[in-house]
């Protein structure tokens, strides 16, 4: 076999598998920065929503995230309630809240799944 028909033969099955290969590159998760989130004063009493109907497609893959106050700086805004997907089907939503701190002011805990 010429060097040239060995070099095209080569060729036709390493591309290919390169293609491959650098198809297959999985980029790493983004690092989610963490922010504390600290109050100078309680939070107002937390507001009832009465959660509307999750959409008839997503009711199994979806769980209601119940609004809360926000700190922003100045003051308390109300963050309505809202739909979140769930990671996995047994995957449990555990809410954020404001807890108290033994200096008197108040740090917002992150929602989180378990």
């Amino acid at each position: 076999m010429s060097p040239s028909l060995r070099l095209l033969r080569t060729a036709l099955v390493a591309v290919p598998l390169l293609s491959l290969a650098t198809a297959c590159v999985v980029a790493p998760p983004p690092h989610r920065v963490a922010v504390e989130v600290v109050a100078p004063k309680p939070p107002p009493p937390v507001r009832y929503e009465a959660p509307p109907p999750p959409p008839p497609e997503r009711a199994e893959l979806v769980v209601w995230d119940p609004g809360h106050w926000r700190w922003d700086g100045r003051d308390w805004a109300w963050q309505p309630g809202h739909y979140i997907e769930r990671p996995r089907r047994e995957a449990h939503w555990v809410p954020g809240h404001w807890a108290a701190r033994p200096d008197g002011t108040w740090a917002w805990a992150e929602g989180r799944w378990r």
